[in-house]
């Protein structure tokens, strides 16, 4: 019981700090994300250096994590008539970092380099394209697109979690997530599809089917970014990636569906 109390109260403190900084401003936005993104860099570096024995810098990744996030941001919305030129600082300490290796002495040079990558790629590029999805259309800052994302999600959740539980039968990828099944699937997509239809209502920045397009993709690249961490984790041999929210793992566990739907969900509106 005490147990279930501080899940839930930790879940509705971070579901609070997310939308709020959503909401409240671009500015509040910016800050949230770039704070997540170093924090996601910081969970994923822990993890290799633990488990996959690499060496580089941690303190230099969640630099390099955050200078990526505020060059997309710049790019994004700060009209210069060379935007790229806001990632060169990035590139420049991207590049010192792959010299660096070269003065080192003990082996594992290469599982650095990969991990490093990896750890730009996967932990904070997700991130800073929330930038581009937070000015689609022409009006600046467009919260509810990146609000969408979290709420297609959130509804993804629950509704697979209510079907699973009760008639939950057919495994989905039971090597990986052994409490995955096909009817949770449908019942989480279902129920985020209705909120795709309802947001229509409110906004009309998409239509209704765009807007349930949007949360189909959500559910399957959700589903499958879920399953990647997963395996990740699994081939690691833990069962949360951190400790940070009591009862949820770390910032990686809380954000992993989200990972892979993002720039999913930006090329789906930018084909649409």
């Amino acid at each position: 019981m005490k147990n279930l109390i501080i899940r839930g109260v930790s879940g509705i403190i971070f579901v609070g700090l997310l939308i709020s900084g959503i909401l409240y401003s671009h500015s509040s936005f910016a800050f949230l994300f770039a704070i997540v993104s170093a924090m996601a860099v910081h969970e994923f570096c822990t993890l290799v250096h633990t488990h996959k024995h690499t060496t580089f810098s941690k303190e230099l990744a969640m630099l390099a994590g955050t200078m990526l996030f505020f060059a997309t941001y710049g790019a994004t919305y700060i009209y210069i008539e060379k935007p790229l030129i806001l990632f060169i600082p990035y590139i420049l300490l991207c590049v010192f970092i792959f010299i660096r290796e070269l003065y080192r002495i003990e082996g594992g040079v290469m599982n650095n380099y990969a991990y490093f990558t990896l750890s730009q790629v996967y932990a904070v590029l997700p991130f800073a394209m929330l930038n581009i999805l937070a000015a689609y259309g022409d009006n600046g800052y467009n919260y509810i697109m990146p609000l969408a994302i979290f709420i297609f999600i959130w509804s993804n959740d629950t509704g697979a979690f209510c079907v699973g539980c009760t008639i939950g039968k057919h495994k989905m990828f039971k090597r990986i997530s052994p409490k995955k099944s096909w009817e949770g699937f449908v019942g989480g997509a279902v129920t985020a599809i209705v909120a795709g239809y309802i947001l229509s209502l409110f906004f009309d920045v998409l239509n209704a089917w765009q807007w349930m397009g949007m949360a189909a993709v959500v559910v399957a690249s959700g589903t499958l970014g879920d399953l990647i961490e997963s395996c990740m984790k699994r081939e690691i041999g833990i069962k949360d990636s951190g400790n940070i929210m009591p009862g949820h793992g770390g910032i990686l566990d809380r954000f992993d569906s989200t990972i892979l739907a993002i720039p999913c969900v930006i090329a789906y509106l930018y084909l649409i």
